[in-house]
């Protein structure tokens, strides 16, 4: 028999919704006379009502006294010269005219808050998230991969707090700001958003759009505005792999091929296809990393690095060389290592790992 599955407690009501085609204008417009129209419907039951009203002044209570004294009743002001006496008039008060101030004041105060104080504050919290990002990564995208890639930095030692999530889904962004990244939804291939982010102080740019059109057009924009930062972007067609090359992307990853490779690999061998994803994840016992040549490790070769790790293959002025090549014999200043090493001493070189 199966068990019966118990109801999730921790399930958040997300009603559907849409974009408005209204313009910002016309929304603080119809807000403002819904509340004039409940002002001028209250006028009106004042004034059918006014024998039941007192004039402390002059005892005459006027149309202008009307108005006057649902203004100050609406607005909870109250001076006390126009009263209602009587207990009809006690009773509208109570019952019309209290729920109608309920109402006016929460439209006033949602205008307020969404038009001024809302967008004041969202204004002055991005001002002081941008005055902070500098060599951060920013994720273009938080699809399948985006997120994938997100949570693998994350359990790499990478602080939240230096990942910038761009996506134009809304649900995409909400669960990238639950994981702790600073989030912004917009268009990707705007240089407004990405100027927004600080695009050209990022450390690194990974560009997932989940089509190769939007992200080679991502890589282009990126590129443009950032001209050193080094680029990672997903393509799925291989076709497309030259033209994101040529748009500015330092590294092109096909998932389609990496699956391919993986297939491959369990072809020829039971653990091939286990050690090539053992070496992708951080989750592994080991793990691949890519660092400068250290001042000690100067003239030596790439088996005898000073991290103990294992060395794969060195790039040299743009240039990659195996480990069996004689330029891998002798490392130079600036040379840039990819190694194997174990996980202990991946965690022991990230910060507070």
């Amino acid at each position: 028999m199966a068990k019966p599955r118990r109801p999730s407690f921790e399930h958040r009501f997300n009603p559907l919704r849409r974009m408005s085609k209204w313009p910002i204008w016309a929304d603080v417009v119809t807000r403002l006379g819904v509340a004039f129209l409940l002002i001028a419907f209250v006028v009106l039951v004042h004034w059918i009502d006014r024998a039941g009203l007192k004039d402390s002044h002059d005892g005459q209570i006027s149309f202008l006294d009307v108005v006057y004294f649902t203004m100050i009743s609406v607005t909870t002001t109250g001076f006390g010269d126009i009263a209602p006496v009587s207990d009809r008039s006690r009773l509208i008060e109570a019952v019309i005219v209290t729920p109608i101030r309920i109402m006016v004041l929460f439209i006033f105060v949602g205008t307020a808050y969404n038009f001024v104080l809302k967008r004041t504050w969202e204004k002055w919290r991005m001002a002081r998230i941008q005055a902070k990002l500098t060599n951060h990564i920013v994720v273009l995208g938080y699809g399948i991969s985006g997120s994938e890639a997100v949570r693998e930095l994350i359990a790499r030692g990478t602080d939240p707090a230096c990942i910038v999530v761009i996506d134009q889904s809304g649900s995409r962004i909400a669960e990238a700001e639950a994981a702790g990244c600073n989030v912004l939804q917009g268009d990707a291939s705007n240089d407004d958003t990405l100027i927004d982010v600080q695009i050209a102080k990022a450390q690194s740019v990974l560009v997932s759009a989940g089509r190769d059109d939007a992200s080679i057009l991502m890589v282009l924009t990126v590129r443009h505005l950032a001209p050193k930062v080094p680029i990672s972007v997903v393509i799925r067609a291989q076709d497309n792999e030259l033209l994101a090359r040529q748009a500015g992307a330092n590294n092109v990853i096909n998932p389609v091929s990496f699956t391919g490779l993986l297939l491959a690999g369990s072809a020829q061998g039971a653990h091939v296809a286990d050690y090539m994803a053992d070496l992708a994840s951080v989750g592994g016992r080991v793990q691949l990393r890519e660092r400068p040549v250290s001042g000690e490790e100067i003239g030596r070769s790439i088996d005898q690095l000073a991290s103990g790790g294992r060395g794969l293959r060195i790039y040299r002025g743009g240039k990659p060389y195996g480990f069996w090549e004689a330029e891998a014999k002798r490392l130079e200043p600036g040379d840039l290592i990819v190694e194997v090493i174990n996980c202990e001493e991946c965690e022991a070189s990230v910060p507070g790992g």
